[in-house]
């Protein structure tokens, strides 16, 4: 499973070949979320203030989420995408 980007011991990553709707996959210590691209909706437990902030981060790089989703989606590796500062 890739990881695209970490920020603040969070790590986001997007795994090759996986299932719609567009989503990704975020790591906190023992804290594990899928969040859905288009929609922001969250599968899992977080802190409230790590969820926040993966939030935050998907609001600001929705499209190049897209895109990863995409590259991902087609077995290739996603380009990584800047951490939230």
């Amino acid at each position: 499973m890739p990881k695209i980007s970490e920020f603040f011991g969070i790590h986001i990553e997007i795994r090759f070949l996986d299932h719609n709707p567009p989503h990704f996959h975020a790591k906190y210590q023992n804290d594990k979320i899928s969040v859905d691209i288009r929609d922001g909706k969250v599968k899992g437990e977080m802190s409230e203030r790590a969820l926040r902030m993966v939030l935050e981060w998907l609001d600001l790089h929705r499209d190049e989420l897209m895109v990863a989703w995409q590259q991902a989606a087609n077995g290739k590796d996603p380009e990584p995408i800047e951490p939230l500062k």
